[in-house]
């Protein structure tokens, strides 16, 4: 199982999940560039269906799901996620605001030109090696022999075993003049790298917060890179103010705007702010418009600083450079993948001009034979005219066997027993058609031999000469520079955290209305004035407290939960509220409330809880005034619950009723005070299997009845005991 599971990791690590070092391409990236280069589907082509490159590379290269074969040609695709997109498509691709592509039989794609040209031209000069595929039917490439440092212009995300990759895209121009300087001067300093490179130059803009940490993100290849989206100031109607968001956070992308949106929606609905008068999203293919229409005496300034802090507005992108390098995993920073994508340029050069090279050799013999028949064409006529095949021909003209052939003249069979063509210049002159010895014809072989042998000259100084080779890399690098470079479109800075005074809230009493089905809400003293029958009779729980404090949740299971009465619904007597789980960690489903109060009444008195298994205590109400969402209210012993927890007001007496019929009544006074931390102390001895089924208090002077098993019940009447005590069985 171990074997296993290492094996499937590396599958995972090496096969899928993580890019190459040298074309900054995971292999379903590569495979769907290969094919769609394999099927003719080139940059000045028509488009093809989607359907068709995504199953002939499932057929031929990847196999593996159809969806993960289109979602990597969809990304491949999106301006938005890529700084270089390396296909184009044609159709419905998705869109920045997260939805998705058309289904891959509506949609069509090509390559792009830069794809076409700097990352497929050269596979047929030999420069890469070719590896079998899954069926061993076929050969792909185990890279594409790209002319830049793709990884750090498009980036990367992805999730392995054990590990991650995330690469944010970067600036063509900048990458390349950086790439240059490298190679100019090898002992170069990430520092001084960084005067080519800013930064991540994300395809969605934004501003970078952080620029002093850009140093050590790219020298370890690890750390945070803080986003913002860009925000204009506008003037609206009426005097109004609108805050503009034209560019987005890198993260955002997607499903994250609409949330972005609800976020900002909600600071309304929670009061956080009271600004907002209105929001829209006016976003087309021009590109993202997020308008926030402010009251005319906001604070335009701090509402944007909000922003930043309570949404998505200012966002991290986590930057972890992980790649395949030499068959292995491992993280580097700029300076280490320039360097691996410039190796492979040198790599892939110097196969590229020694394939060149004898391919121009090969062209030189043969121009050299063809001159040279030229110049003694009519033997080489006398010789075909006298010879019986092919073979003899052929022979006479590489060996000078003479033998079988007929001249004209003993001259001639001397002359051509001197000829000594090679076996490639003896094809090329049997191959020869009769208008090459048009003068015009025999011209253009004579400068096609000069620009041969330049060629020949050129080849052989690149290889020969370093320097050489790299002003070859450098210049394909300016042009590709020249054609697909763009400015830059985030800016780097470096911005002080945002800084938002949150307003203060103004003060006042409310009462907190909470009804049988756990919707809670606030209204104001004067609704509940004039609504209070129905109020008292609608709601469980119902009381007074100040819109700055806290309500106190006891449940059974012990627990105390907190909840801030600002994030309650403030409105109407008859708005539903909200459910309290919603806004609490209480589980409706799980527990069960006893006591509802408000934090600041809490702390005047205190509190009594009673146990299913007959323990009791008092605690002081202040011990619960805690900061904390959730706290223990209580101590249990295994399989005990609460069944009581009420406020000790003017309470004399406690009775304790027990599921056999046992009534104990004691005076409160008889309970000791604990810790909330503590167990409690036992109210009343129960039998076997017995437990307390209900809890009582009354007051000394107060007849209170309860109905008992089809009869009143007054429990003043129960004869008093004491604590511990058990108790008088009442029988129907």
């Amino acid at each position: 199982m171990q074997k296993s599971f290492i094996d499937y990791a590396m599958s995972v690590i090496v096969a899928r999940a993580l890019p190459d070092i040298r074309d900054g391409l995971k292999p379903v990236q590569r495979r769907v560039l290969y094919d769609m280069h394999e099927l003719g589907i080139r940059y000045d082509r028509p488009y093809r269906k989607s359907a068709r490159i995504v199953g002939d590379t499932m057929g031929k290269y990847h196999p593996h799901g159809d969806s993960s074969i289109y979602e990597a040609l969809v990304v491949m695709s999106q301006d938005f996620k890529k700084g270089l997109p390396l296909v184009d498509g044609h159709g419905n691709f998705g869109n920045i605001e997260g939805d998705g592509a058309a289904a891959m039989r509506y949609t069509e794609a090509r390559l792009e030109q830069v794809t076409q040209e700097a990352f497929l031209s050269d596979l047929d000069k030999d420069v890469v090696d070719f590896v079998p595929n899954f069926d061993e039917t076929e050969k792909e490439p185990g890279v594409l022999p790209v002319k830049f440092p793709n990884l750090l212009v498009n980036g990367s995300e992805g999730i392995a075993v054990g590990m991650a990759t995330s690469i944010p895209p970067h600036n063509l121009a900048e990458v390349i003049d950086a790439t240059k300087a490298y190679m100019k001067n090898e002992a170069i300093t990430t520092k001084e790298l960084m005067r080519y490179i800013q930064g991540p130059d994300f395809p969605t803009g934004g501003i970078v917060t952080n620029k002093d940490d850009l140093l050590s993100i790219y020298e370890t290849g690890t750390g945070k890179i803080k986003v913002r989206g860009k925000v204009d100031v506008e003037k609206g109607k009426g005097g109004k103010v609108n805050v503009v968001i034209s560019e987005i956070p890198y993260p955002m992308i997607g499903a994250n705007i609409s949330k972005f949106l609800m976020d900002v929606a909600a600071l309304a609905e929670n009061k956080k702010t009271q600004d907002i008068s209105d929001i829209s999203n006016q976003s087309s293919k021009e590109g993202i418009r997020i308008v926030i229409e402010l009251r005319k005496d906001a604070d335009v300034e701090n509402f944007i600083n909000m922003l930043y802090k309570k949404t998505r507005l200012e966002d991290t992108f986590g930057v972890n450079m992980l790649a395949i390098a030499d068959g292995r995993p491992e993280t580097l920073g700029i300076k280490g993948i320039i360097k691996a994508s410039v190796d492979f340029q040198y790599e892939t050069a110097t196969r590229k001009y020694e394939n060149l090279l004898a391919r121009e050799n090969s062209k030189r013999e043969i121009q050299e034979g063809l001159i040279k028949a030229c110049n003694v064409i009519d033997l080489i006529i006398e010789i075909l005219r006298g010879s019986k095949d092919r073979a003899m021909a052929k022979a006479c003209l590489v060996e000078g066997k003479v033998d079988g052939i007929k001249f004209k003249s003993r001259e001639s069979r001397i002359m051509a027993q001197q000829l000594q063509f090679s076996d490639n210049q003896a094809n090329a002159i049997l191959e020869m058609r009769l208008y090459k010895l048009i003068g015009l014809e025999l011209e253009a072989l004579i400068r096609e031999h000069e620009e041969t042998l330049a060629n020949i000259y050129r080849y052989e100084d690149i290889l020969a000469r370093r320097d050489s080779m790299a002003q070859v890399i450098m210049n394909e690098l300016d042009d590709i520079r020249k054609k697909f470079g763009r400015k830059r479109r985030t800016v780097i800075d470096n911005c002080g955290e945002a800084v938002f005074e949150e307003k203060k809230l103004e003060e006042m009493d409310v009462v907190f209305l909470m009804d049988r089905f756990g919707y809670a809400k606030t209204i104001d003293l004067t609704a509940y004035d004039r609504n209070r029958e129905a109020a008292d009779a609608e709601n469980k729980f119902v009381f007074q407290c100040k819109n700055t404090g806290r309500i106190c949740l006891f449940t059974n299971n012990g627990q105390l939960y907190t909840v801030k009465v600002q994030d309650l619904p403030f409105g109407k007597f008859r708005d539903k509220g909200i459910p309290i789980d919603n806004v609490s960690n209480f589980n409706s489903s799980q527990e069960e409330l006893l006591l509802v109060t408000s934090q600041s009444e809490l702390n005047l008195y205190r509190v009594i809880f009673t146990t299913r298994m007959g323990m009791i205590k008092v605690v002081d109400g202040g011990e619960f005034d805690v900061a904390k969402r959730t706290v223990a209210a209580t101590k249990l012993q295994e399989g005990d619950e609460v069944v009581s927890v009420i406020m000790m007001k003017e309470q004399k007496n406690v009775i304790l009723q027990s599921k056999d019929g046992y009534f104990l009544r004691f005076g409160v006074d008889e309970i000791p005070e604990k810790k909330k931390a503590a167990i409690g102390v036992r109210g009343m001895r129960l039998n076997e299997g017995d437990s307390i089924e209900a809890v009582y208090f009354t007051h000394n002077a107060e007849d209170t009845s309860i109905h008992y098993k089809s009869r009143d019940l007054v429990l003043n009447q129960i004869k008093a005991g004491k604590r511990d005590g058990k108790g008088t069985k009442i029988r129907a």
